[in-house]
């Protein structure tokens, strides 16, 4: 079933926030429940106002129905709406039922930036341990800061200092003149010229491979050596086509393909689920939490790194 076939059609994301607009529109016979193969008010949980929020709970038969296995509310606590996950409890939206990974929007909420959303019963709380990750997302994120890494290639590499990560790389000294000019411009040199040139700082946990304009240090060749005896997560901001994550352990690539701050999916454990959900939206923060890196500020990521280091010819 199409949107025009329920009466949803030529919305836009910014009709979602129009109340009038949606309000018109199921007066006329636009079908609360169905938009396509999703729901309506799936959607304005996740992009439109509490006003159209209250208006769609209300016409709905259930304010719990699912799409994708999780209610409204979750998506609406998810993408850190509090207004419209207000809007949907106060329409009966049960805070409390346990969805992905066996947390209920209420519970995930708790872990979130506003933790005092709903009234919490009585033995509804976080683990010590799940608090502690919690709060350890919030400061990372934090110290990471916001800044602009579209074409950023990394490596995350836990246990070892920067020292450790050039001896692996088998990687020498770059020379100065050069690594000053790329980083004033890579766009001035040739891709084969700027790609082995990559930055490698220490951090508390580990070391950070950084190359703000290409993709070399999430490629075979730098992951493999990098994890030998431990964990390495590599990540590509690709400008194209998204984050692009990969997983090295022991020597081995054992993930690839993976969404690195793309959200809670529906088969998480619930170590995931948390994990997820807390560097929603936060690539790079993501890479370094899941190697159990701790940086104090973006300087491992933007540069400068602790030293400028050319890579031999590799995969």
């Amino acid at each position: 079933m199409t949107a025009g076939e329920t009466g949803w059609a030529g919305t836009t994301w910014e009709t979602w926030r129009d109340h009038d607009a949606i309000r018109r529109r199921l007066d006329a016979g636009a079908d609360p429940e169905a938009y396509g193969h999703g729901r309506p008010l799936h959607l304005a949980a996740q992009w439109g106002s509490a006003e159209v929020v209250a208006e769609l709970a209300r016409r709905v038969v259930d304010v719990d129905a699912t799409e994708d296995g999780v209610t409204a509310l979750w998506q609406a606590v998810v993408d850190r709406r509090p207004e419209n996950a207000l809007a949907l409890a106060a329409a009966g939206a049960d805070p409390w039922r346990r969805s992905i990974g066996g947390w209920s929007p209420g519970r995930l909420g708790l872990a979130g930036p506003t933790p005092d959303l709903f009234a919490v019963p009585a033995g509804e709380r976080l683990t010590d341990a799940e608090r502690a990750t919690a709060v350890e997302a919030a400061r990372l994120i934090d110290a990471l800061g916001s800044f602009h890494h579209d074409g950023t290639g990394l490596a995350c590499v836990a246990g070892i200092d920067a020292a450790e990560a050039v001896r692996r790389l088998k990687a020498t000294p770059a020379p100065r003149e050069f690594a000053d000019g790329v980083v004033e411009d890579p766009w001035d040199h040739e891709l084969d010229e700027t790609l082995p040139l990559v930055g490698v700082t220490s951090v508390p946990g580990g070391c950070v491979v950084t190359q703000p304009w290409g993709y070399a240090p999430q490629r075979t060749g730098v992951l493999r050596p990098l994890s030998a005896g431990t964990l390495c997560y590599g990540l590509y901001a690709n400008p194209k086509s998204g984050n692009q994550g990969r997983v090295a352990r022991d020597g081995s690539i054992i993930g690839s393909d993976l969404h690195p701050g793309g959200g809670i999916d529906e088969g998480d454990t619930s170590e995931q689920a948390l994990f997820s959900y807390l560097y929603q939206g936060n690539a790079i923060a993501y890479a370094c939490a899941y190697a159990g890196l701790r940086p104090v500020d973006a300087r491992a990521v933007v540069g400068p790194p602790d030293l400028w280091v050319m890579l031999p010819d590799r995969d």
